[in-house]
């Protein structure tokens, strides 16, 4: 996998913070169906972490949600978190916010009892650090949720550029078992993983590219090509993308990946790495 330039990706969240609800409706789709399978996990919290929050819109959702519940919403980009709070009521608001990395989060262990995370782990270099930092804030027996993108995402425009030149134009996502793997590594108990296809469509791909660069989704590959992309380049790209146009469509495959793990009791034995962590009051006793 190559690094993601986090300087970069910050630039393009904030470029893309006033027009992000308009176009992100594959986010919008993705984190109602993952609010959805928060139904199946009992749990009352009192605070729950919305990690790679955005414009707020997921996190206000969550707060609706949990009645009793503060709501902190977590994100890289300041200017979504600023565009979320001027959406929010300021005195006695269960929202609060955060801007950080979630590859270095500013919380102390164990504050909160939920993190939840829709399509915001794919901007991670390191995920075993990230989900490190997750388990690490949650209470014991704390459920982790998530969505993330999966390798098959954007393949068809993935398959055109490289048609075209050897440059990296797609950013590049880590597959279901390896993030499954990954949380099992950090000491997660219960994992379950699955994943989904969702296909979009569109007439022409300059929209495509448009919608991607209004969501802020775009090359922030650390090795990517830093000049711009000549015009009989992008068009090569635009005729090779032609032959996969279906009922006058062309496709785009998303692959998303859904996570959901817990925090070990505390006290409880732990997996890491093949190795056995247990607590020092626990050595010699047995059950």
């Amino acid at each position: 996998m190559c690094p993601l330039d986090k300087a970069m990706l910050i630039r393009s969240f904030d470029r893309s913070v006033e027009h992000y609800e308009e176009y992100a409706i594959l986010q919008q789709t993705v984190a109602g169906r993952l609010l959805e399978r928060l139904g199946l996990i009992r749990i009352n919290p009192g605070w729950v972490v919305d990690m790679g929050a955005g414009t707020g819109k997921t996190a206000r959702m969550l707060e609706k949600k949990y009645k009793s519940a503060q709501v902190l919403q977590l994100d890289i980009s300041g200017s979504m978190l600023k565009h979320s709070r001027r959406r929010k009521k300021m005195f006695f608001s269960r929202q609060h916010y955060v801007q950080a990395d979630m590859e270095k989060i500013p919380l102390i262990d164990g504050s909160a009892d939920l993190v939840f995370s829709s399509l915001a782990y794919q901007w991670c270099n390191d995920l075993d650090v990230a989900f490190t930092e997750a388990c690490r804030v949650l209470v014991p027996n704390g459920p982790f949720i998530f969505t993330m993108l999966g390798p098959d995402t954007l393949k068809e425009l993935r398959t055109c550029w490289a048609a075209v030149d050897g440059h990296i134009h797609v950013n590049e996502f880590i597959d279901m078992h390896d993030a499954g793997d990954a949380l099992g590594r950090v000491g997660f108990q219960g994992v379950v993983m699955d994943v989904e296809m969702i296909t979009l469509e569109y007439m022409d791909c300059v929209k495509l590219m448009r919608e991607l660069k209004k969501v802020g989704a775009q090359n922030v590959n650390a090795s990517r090509q830093k000049t711009l992309t000549g015009k009989n380049r992008m068009q090569r790209m635009i005729n090779e993308y032609e032959q996969f146009r279906h009922d006058g469509r062309l496709p785009v495959t998303y692959e998303i990946v859904y996570g959901l793990a817990w925090k070990p009791a505390a006290g409880q034995i732990r997996q890491q790495g093949g190795v056995s962590y247990v607590p020092v009051d626990r050595i010699g006793k047995r059950k």
